[in-house]
């Protein structure tokens, strides 16, 4: 029996990463690969929780002793904000969750999606720099709030609805424009940032021409399944500098790893857990 199908109710402590769809989720893996090192009895799972069925899931998980917590994925970062507390007053920062811990009976909603974001990049100075958005969900608030932190210049967010958008540029103090999915990129985007499901498997592709990015731009996609998708791979032939969605998700799970399991993770041994997620 695997970590992500062992059933609830065993006894034995466990978290688990919840979403729809869950199946690429590679969460599982990366917190097992941990916990074994580490030597910690404890599990961790994936689990299908469907929108209408978030409430439900939150009920049953809290009255269950060996739920530790959970990361939270597609579609619930913003949805789950309403189900538990908010002790660090992440709906006025950032405004999207993507962990909820159990502590004595309350759950407490917390985000680790801006620091997972930011520790691949944390060595570019992007003072001052232009960068380009791709959506304007629960992952693209956390990377908004990241780069309103780091100094940047002026920030395109390129998404469907216009006004959603805009009104999270405003709400975390950047300056810059909103564009449609299907305008050109800006021949100044020092950093090109994709934060929608666009390209995942299984959803729609990603449909951009990064010809007009200078050399020096950097791509970063957080999708990961697959690990180099079109935009990662059109962006190396170009040569272009890139950062893949293993980057943040690792970045992410090692924080959400302390909160859940009181144990920092063997970072020393990413090269092993990335050999082991791209096996």
């Amino acid at each position: 029996m695997t970590r992500a199908d062992a059933p609830a109710g065993t006894g034995r402590p466990y978290a688990e990463v919840i979403g729809d769809p869950i199946a690429q989720s590679k969460s599982p893996v990366i917190h097992g690969f941990w916990l074994d090192s580490l030597g910690i009895d404890a599990e961790y799972r994936k689990t299908l929780v469907a929108a209408a069925d978030l409430p439900g899931y939150f009920a049953d998980r809290r009255a269950d002793p060996a739920w530790r917590g959970c990361n939270i994925t597609i579609p619930h970062k913003i949805a789950a904000l309403d189900l538990v507390e908010d002790r660090g007053g992440v709906r006025q920062s950032i405004g999207a969750i993507n962990c909820v811990l159990r502590d004595g009976d309350a759950l407490i909603g917390t985000n680790t999606d801006a620091g997972g974001f930011v520790a691949p990049i944390v060595g570019l100075d992007l003072t001052g720099q232009h960068v380009t958005v791709i959506g304007a969900g629960g992952a693209a608030r956390a990377v908004l709030f990241a780069l309103s932190k780091l100094g940047v210049g002026r920030v395109t967010v390129m998404n469907r609805s216009p006004l959603k958008a805009a009104g999270l540029l405003a709400g975390f103090g950047l300056k810059g424009d909103v564009v449609p999915l299907a305008a050109p990129l800006a021949p100044t985007t020092a950093l090109l940032v994709n934060t929608s499901a666009l390209g995942m498997t299984g959803q729609p592709p990603l449909e951009i021409d990064l010809a007009p990015l200078p050399e020096d731009a950097v791509v970063y996609d957080i999708v990961y399944a697959p690990l180099e998708t079109p935009l990662l791979a059109q962006a190396h032939a170009r040569g272009l500098d890139t950062v893949d969605g293993l980057e943040m998700l690792i970045g992410q799970a090692a924080l959400a790893f302390e909160l859940l399991f009181d144990a920092p993770p063997p970072r020393d041994r990413d090269e092993e857990l990335r050999a082991l997620l791209t096996s």
